[in-house]
């Protein structure tokens, strides 16, 4: 192809990109590779654009044209022991196109290797919308390892580069990655504002996968808000959104899977009140039992498709979230070596590309299965008491290599009820305690979801069950382990107060009166117990 011919190519597919106008960029690309057939996959290496036209061909691809494999075919043209001998601009377009690839193998130490390289020089970078790139392919390399401040930082980067560059629907893609990065810290009502803004921008587009991976964060977000008729219904047009692009993107899949999680959900509220239905005789158990195995089927249906997916894309991530949404379905319905066999399988694609979230979510499964088997006594208790506090041990510790509040809080939760379950020692209790308060404090200002619940479960093991001589017994000892004599007395108030609440009738103000202490202390360990404010 002529040089003139591939630089007005070039031109054409940056702007397409930058204004997320795919079709139009995609048959450009489509038009560039029925010329190259003769010579399938491979750019000429004299072309003076071939670097930057194969950086732009990866950015491509990564929209959901074609398949990676074009991309790996046309490093070829640039091997490894001539790129030394190449201008500084193709280097850095290339180190691009390659940190694409590695990122789709799940490869992504390496791959952010490669964008740490180019932003090293950005300021030797002429074009702004392929810093804005370096940033955004950063951020997501930092947001698959769980660091989610860096991915930020990347993102807000990348966001400005892309909107001085004068490329506003580019820099509302990257406001959808912003708005996930804040629903993970916590700031989901900033999150929703990025995604309506960047839903404005966008629905002129046919960026359809970018159009459903807002839909999809809408229904992950309405779903932790516990909205999950609201949250399916956001999955069902993110669906219908990438199938107009490719029937089995990845994203696909991934939404797919959530959907799948949260009918598990919906059914596990169907369960709890089949549960409460028998224990009253009512009639309506014989339907909500039938529309409970229908929200499981449905489950296991939209799962096992998103496995099939993933497996297209040799997605590790994708398969093993599978894997985990999967066991936890055969846990819910009393199937332990099946929720066994899924959380190893789960653990083993995570150790393959050292995905601290996914093989913590893994092992947290595992510690899940060995405490049911503890409580329904199950195989020799001892050794089961070992695997759950190692599954849960490692849990806590895989998870604190990343920064997902939720998932360390979960760990740490469960460590903290497996500890309740294998000894009631006034010394482990302490040690069950101290990660009651430390989940709390993750899950501060968080909705009641299912995790709220855990923690409310071993709230009530810890401070209002049958442990209370025994700590009081503990104290007068002298046995404090390593709390402070401030923690003593919230301890000792979180043991006081409930009771005396209890015996004045629920009434906040006669505690306060019963006790010569504000009302407002009383209603802050209340709440914090969840037994008052936060119903």
């Amino acid at each position: 192809m002529a040089v003139s011919k591939t630089s007005d190519l070039l031109a054409g597919l940056r702007a397409d990109l930058g204004q997320r106008q795919v079709g139009r960029g995609m048959a450009r690309l489509d038009d560039l590779w029925s010329e190259l057939s003769s010579t399938p996959g491979h750019l000429d290496s004299h072309n003076p654009d071939s670097a930057a036209l194969l950086c732009y061909i990866a950015q491509w691809v990564d929209a959901g044209w074609r398949d990676v494999d074009i991309v790996q075919n046309g490093l070829g043209t640039f091997p490894k022991g001539r790129r030394s001998t190449v201008r500084l601009a193709d280097y850095i377009h290339i180190l691009m196109a390659e940190g694409m690839v590695w990122v789709n193998e799940e490869r992504v130490d390496r791959a952010l290797e490669n964008f740490t390289r180019v932003l090293s020089i950005r300021h030797e970078i002429a074009d702004p919308q392929l810093v804005a790139l370096a940033h955004f392919w950063s951020a997501r390399c930092h947001r698959k390892n769980g660091e989610y401040d860096a991915a930020l930082t990347h993102i807000s980067e990348g966001y400005r580069y892309a909107t001085e560059a004068g490329m506003r629907p580019m820099a509302a893609a990257m406001q959808v990655a912003e708005s996930w990065l804040l629903f993970q810290k916590g700031r989901t009502r900033d999150a929703l504002k990025l995604l309506s803004e960047a839903d404005a921008v966008l629905s002129t587009t046919d960026d359809y996968v970018t159009r459903g991976n807002i839909q999809s964060s809408f229904g992950r977000m309405y779903r932790r808000e516990g909205r999950y008729d609201l949250g399916i219904r956001h999955f069902n047009i993110a669906i219908e959104e990438y199938q107009k692009r490719d029937a089995e993107h990845r994203n696909l899949a991934r939404t797919l899977a959530n959907l799948g999680y949260v009918e598990r959900l919906m059914a596990l509220q169907h369960r709890k009140r089949i549960d409460a239905d028998a224990a009253q005789r009512r009639r309506s158990e014989p339907d909500l039992r039938r529309d409970y195995e229908a929200l499981r089927g449905r489950a296991l249906a939209h799962l096992d498709r998103a496995a099939e997916i993933y497996r297209i894309h040799s997605n590790h991530r994708g398969s093993g979230t599978v894997c985990v949404n999967r066991g936890h379905l055969h846990l819910d319905n009393g199937d332990l070596q099946r929720a066994d066999d899924e959380a190893r399988a789960a653990y083993t694609l995570g150790e393959e590309k050292k995905d601290y979230i996914l093989m913590a979510r893994a092992r947290l499964l595992e510690c899940m299965v060995e405490n049911t088997k503890l409580e329904e006594e199950i195989e020799d208790p001892a050794w089961v008491a070992h695997l759950a506090l190692n599954a849960a041990t490692e849990s806590v510790d895989l998870a604190g290599h990343t920064e997902n509040r939720r998932l360390l809080a979960r760990a740490l939760i469960w460590q903290g009820l497996t500890i309740c379950n294998t000894s009631g020692a006034p010394g482990n209790l302490d040690q069950a305690r101290d990660l009651c308060e430390r989940a709390g404090g993750l899950l501060k200002n968080e909705v009641q979801d299912h995790i709220w619940e855990n923690l409310q479960t071993l709230k009530n093991r810890v401070v209002g069950g049958g442990s209370t001589d025994a700590r009081l017994q503990a104290w007068s000892q002298g046995v404090v382990g390593d709390r402070s004599f401030q923690q003593l007395t919230e301890d000792f108030a979180d043991l006081v107060i409930p009771k005396v609440w209890e015996h004045e009738g629920r009434k906040v103000a006669r505690v306060a009166r019963r006790l010569a202490i504000s009302p407002k202390k009383v209603r802050r360990v209340l709440a914090r117990l969840g037994l008052h404010g936060g119903q």
